[in-house]
C-alpha cells in the first residue's frame, strides 16, 4: 500500500485526471468559449456521475466505510466550494470580467487549486499520524470557522479587500486599454488568477481539516478533494444565476464545521460512524438549500461572501 491504496489505484485516478483536464481544455474550449448553462451543468452531473462511480469501485475493491469515506469528503468539500463560490462572483463582477475570461482565470485556478490541496493533504495527514494533539487544532480552528459562518455582515471584508487589492495593481493606463477593449490584460488576468489561488489557500486551510475529520487516508482525502474540484469550474457557470439566491447556505455550512469538528475534537471518547456522517451533511445541505430557494427573493446585488 502507498499513501492508503496500493500503486495502481493513484496512477489510475491520475490519469483520469489529466484526461478530464484535457477534456475539458482541449474539446469543451474549442466548442464554447464561454460554457452554456446547458453545458455547465452538464459537465458538472458527469463529474458528479464520475465521483459516484468511484465511490462504487471503492466500495467493491476497498470495502463500504472507505466507500462512505470518500463520498462524506467529497460532500464536505463540494459544498464548502459553494462557499468560496460567492468570492470568486463578487471578484468577476467587480472587475466586470467577461464569461470567456472567468472561464479562463477559473481554469487556471482549478490546476493551482489541485496541487495546492495535494500539499495540504500530505502535510495536514502527515501531522496528525506523528503528533496526535494536532487534532485538536485542527477542532478548534474548525469550530472558529463555524462561528465566523455565521456572522455574514462580517464576511463582506475580505472580497472587497481582494478586489481593491487588484485595482490597486492595475495601472490607470492598463485599465483604460482594458475597458477600451472590453478584455483584461494579461498582467490583470494573472493577478485575478493570483487572488482566485489565495482565496483557494484561505478556504483550504478551513476544508483540509474538515475531510481529514472524516478519513485520515491520504487516498481518500486526496480524491475526494480533487473530484469536487474539478467539477468547480462548471459549477459556478451553473450556478452563477443561483448563487444570490443562496443566502441561507453558509448557515448549513457553519453546522457541518461545527458537526466536523466536534467528530474531531470528541474521537477519544466518542466515535460517531461515518453513515451518520454521510447522513448529516447530506440532511443539512438540502434543508438549507431548500429553506434559501423557498424563503423569499434575496435583496438585489452579492450580498453575502463568507469569511472564513
Amino acid at each position: 500500500m502507498l499513501a492508503g491504496a496500493s500503486p495502481g489505484y493513484w496512477i489510475g485516478f491520475h490519469l483520469l485526471v489529466i484526461a478530464l483536464l484535457l477534456i475539458d481544455l482541449v474539446v469543451l474550449q474549442r466548442r464554447s468559449s464561454a460554457p452554456s448553462l446547458k453545458m455547465a451543468w452538464g459537465w458538472t452531473a458527469f463529474v458528479a456521475a464520475l465521483a459516484g462511480c468511484f465511490a462504487l469501485m471503492i466500495w467493491h475493491n476497498m470495502g463500504r466505510r472507505p466507500a462512505l469515506e470518500f463520498t462524506s469528503g467529497y460532500l464536505i468539500e463540494g459544498s464548502l466550494s459553494v462557499d468560496n463560490l460567492f468570492v470568486f462572483l463578487l471578484m468577476f463582477r467587480a472587475l466586470c470580467l467577461s464569461r470567456e475570461e472567468q472561464r479562463r482565470a477559473l481554469l487556471w485556478g482549478v490546476l493551482g487549486a489541485i496541487v495546492m490541496r495535494a500539499l495540504f493533504i500530505v502535510m495536514g495527514v502527515s501531522l496528525l499520524t506523528r503528533f496526535e494533539w494536532v487534532q485538536y487544532i485542527f477542532g478548534a480552528g474548525l469550530l472558529i470557522a463555524a462561528v465566523r459562518l455565521m456572522r455574514p455582515s462580517h464576511a463582506k471584508t475580505r472580497p472587497s479587500r481582494l478586489v481593491r487589492w487588484l485595482h490597486a495593481r492595475r495601472s490607470p493606463a492598463v485599465a483604460a486599454e482594458e475597458q477600451t477593449t472590453g478584455h483584461l490584460n494579461i498582467s490583470s488576468l494573472l493577478l485575478v488568477i493570483v487572488a482566485i489561488e489565495v482565496t483557494d489557500l484561505i478556504f483550504a486551510l478551513d476544508s483540509i481539516p474538515a475531510v481529514l475529520a472524516i478519513t485520515r487516508n491520504p487516498f481518500l482525502a486526496y480524491t475526494s478533494n480533487i473530484f469536487a474540484i474539478l467539477g468547480l469550474r462548471s459549477l459556478f457557470f451553473a450556478l452563477s444565476h443561483l448563487l444570490d439566491k443562496l443566502r441561507l447556505l453558509h448557515y448549513g455550512l457553519a453546522i457541518i464545521l461545527a458537526f466536523v469538528a466536534c467528530k474531531m475534537l470528541l474521537a477519544k471518547w466518542i466515535l460517531i460512524p461515518v453513515g451518520w456522517s454521510l447522513a448529516a451533511v447530506v440532511s443539512v445541505l438540502a434543508a438549507f438549500t431548500a429553506a434559501s430557494i423557498f424563503s423569499g427573493r434575496p435583496p438585489a446585488g452579492p450580498h453575502h461572501t463568507p469569511q472564513r
